[in-house]
């Protein structure tokens, strides 16, 4: 990945290199003892949750080249900087299907849930789909398409939506939409429509049922992934398979992992998907 490497985990941290800024971020599943404990020296930038942001780079944007595209990174109260790296492998794999599967003449149309800085997106739009993305906040659907501007693909046949994942998804079920693809990242937790409070435990099963239905299941491909404890590789099969009606072992899934330049591993979840049968 062009502009960025992970460089060490270690004693409840990661440490990593996005573009010229080398930021150090607590995070609860680095454990153990640090693979290279001199590289830490050189973090621009640290985050932890009790004192938030520290280090003398400034707040503004920066940008970084990832997966061909530009995007833009900054800090967040949450720790975060607008990239998720982890998804690498679900990225290169849905370039794949949504690439593979255009016919001269033919677009496909992939649902982007909640769809964060709208690198899956990109991607997707990159490969010839269009797309729609939805995502419950505007500032961050707004970072998404500063980050569709960036790369080039300001152009390209993108809805952007700011709107509540299950609502959107009743409401295209209501409406007789279709979708070849599907891809969704959701929250454990969160306020739905009306206020309502979405907890994946218990709304999971029913998303990925109306989700079939879109995708018109077993037809369209489905990407799910997660990053909440107790949703492992195994689980998420299960609930996509039971959603899309094929046995578990049909199922590819694994764990979003990185990999650092120490040798040293970090778990960020897992995911689960389906390549569909066009």
């Amino acid at each position: 990945m062009d502009d960025y490497e992970l460089l060490d985990v270690g004693a409840g941290a990661r440490l990593e290199r996005f573009g010229p800024r080398i930021v150090a971020r607590a995070h609860p599943t680095a454990v153990g003892e640090r693979g290279d404990p001199a590289a830490w020296s050189r973090a621009t930038m640290t985050w932890d949750p009790d004192r938030g942001w520290r280090g003398d780079d400034p707040a503004e944007p920066w940008t970084i080249e990832i997966e061909g595209l530009t995007v833009e990174l900054r800090r967040t109260a949450a720790g975060q900087v607008g990239l998720f790296p982890e998804q690498a492998r679900s990225w290169a794999w849905l370039r794949g299907v949504v690439s593979e599967g255009v016919a001269p003449g033919e677009t496909p149309r992939v649902l982007n849930l909640f769809a964060a800085t709208g690198i899956g997106s990109l991607v997707a739009a990159a490969a010839g789909a269009s797309v729609a993305h939805v995502d419950g906040s505007r500032p961050t659907v707004a970072w998404a398409r500063r980050n569709a501007d960036l790369s080039g693909l300001a152009d390209r046949p993108i809805r952007w939506l700011v709107d509540d994942a299950a609502a959107f998804v009743t409401r295209e079920l209501r409406r007789g939409r279709r979708y070849d693809g599907i891809v969704l990242d959701p929250p454990s937790y969160g306020h739905g429509a009306g206020g309502r409070a979405w907890r994946l435990e218990a709304d999971l099963g029913v998303l990925l049922a109306d989700c079939a239905v879109l995708a018109d299941a077993p037809t369209g491909f489905v990407l799910l992934t997660a990053h909440t404890p107790g949703f492992d590789p195994e689980r998420l099969a299960a609930e996509l398979a039971a959603a899309l009606g094929v046995p578990p072992r049909r199922i590819e899934a694994g764990l979003l992992r990185l990999t650092a330049r120490s040798g040293r591993t970090l778990d960020l979840g897992a995911f689960a998907r389906w390549p569909g049968t066009r």
